[in-house]
């Protein structure tokens, strides 16, 4: 994650008032949500081989989470401690959730039809660069040599595998692929860019459970406009199998997760440590769903994610 200096000067803050114990626990979450993180590609191809496509995917892992968030969300309102709700608050959560988890997700998806795995990842993890052109127009940050350099890595890095992945298969439309998951990280940047002041006055849990509830209602809509509802009863069982474990594995656990992570330790660490997330989808992807690779996939990776550190390290 890109930060602002401002939000800079807060993980500074945090990461001084944290004790030890805290930035263990920060980094302990950082760690697994990342690897859970890059589960995601994998469970969503195979649910594509088993005749799923992005709009029946989605819903069926927003539909069977929103209960979990439903609950988190009743369970923390209860609570004698609790502060009450502001109605911007929750608007903005919900819009927020809109865009980080309905459209990046949607777009995310409908790539991943197009392209393997390991470029999804890649391009989607490009993001930071996104957020620091945003935060230069939005919020007058200025943008150093230091930043382009890294944006042009990271971007680099992408046009290396996406050659590559070009002169390998002939199915689907890499083009295409590649300009949807852009399209998703676009979206993921602007909700990054606005979560964390929301995030401050209400809770990262509460925070996120609003942005799920919301984004699932969009899910439905959606779901609703452009498929049968004969598709869910159609669909093989293999596929809430995959679906349940996109739910609950790949998405409640891991959203909490690198939340709580960057209430503890900032934006930076939870980043840096988050670096790691596309080369364990690369892996998972050559040995699980025995995607084709090569030296020029290994280079690009190394490029993006050297350029994407550049930028969080700002």
């Amino acid at each position: 994650m890109v930060r602002s200096s401002n939000a800079g000067v807060v993980d500074r803050k945090l990461e001084g008032l944290a004790s030890p114990a805290d930035r263990t626990w920060g980094v302990t979450l950082a760690i697994v949500g990342t690897f859970l993180f890059a589960l995601k590609s994998i469970f969503i191809k195979l649910a594509f081989a088993a005749g799923a496509n992005a709009t029946l995917v989605l819903a069926i892992r927003m539909t069977l989470a929103l209960p979990f968030y439903v609950g988190v969300l009743w369970y923390l309102r209860r609570r004698e401690d609790r502060k009450p709700l502001q109605r911007e608050h929750v608007i903005r959560a919900t819009t927020l959730g809109f865009l980080g988890y309905y459209l990046a997700s949607y777009l995310d998806l409908a790539g991943l039809e197009q392209i393997s795995a390991q470029l999804e990842r890649l391009t989607l993890f490009t993001y930071p660069a996104m957020v620091a052109v945003l935060a230069w127009l939005f919020l007058g940050e200025q943008i150093n040599r230091k930043i382009v350099l890294a944006i042009a890595l990271s971007y680099f890095g992408v046009l290396l595998m996406y050659g590559q992945e070009r002169a390998f298969t002939s199915v689907g439309d890499t083009s295409l692929g590649v300009m949807l998951v852009i399209g998703s990280a676009l979206s993921y940047s602007f909700y990054i860019l606005f979560a964390k002041p929301v995030m401050k006055h209400i809770g990262s849990q509460q925070f996120t459970s609003l942005a799920m509830i919301g984004s699932t209602f969009f899910v439905g809509v959606h779901f609703a406009a452009t498929q049968p509802l004969t598709s869910l009863v159609e669909a093989k069982p293999i596929v809430y199998v995959y679906g349940l474990i996109l739910a609950f594995v790949c998405t409640v656990i891991p959203s909490f997760m690198i939340n709580e992570a960057i209430m503890r330790i900032g934006a930076t660490r939870t980043t840096v440590i988050g670096s790691v997330g596309p080369v364990l989808t690369m892996m998972l992807a050559i040995f699980v769903l025995s995607e084709p690779s090569s030296l020029q996939h290994f280079l690009g990776m190394a490029v993006a994610i050297y350029g994407v550190s550049l930028v969080a390290r700002k």
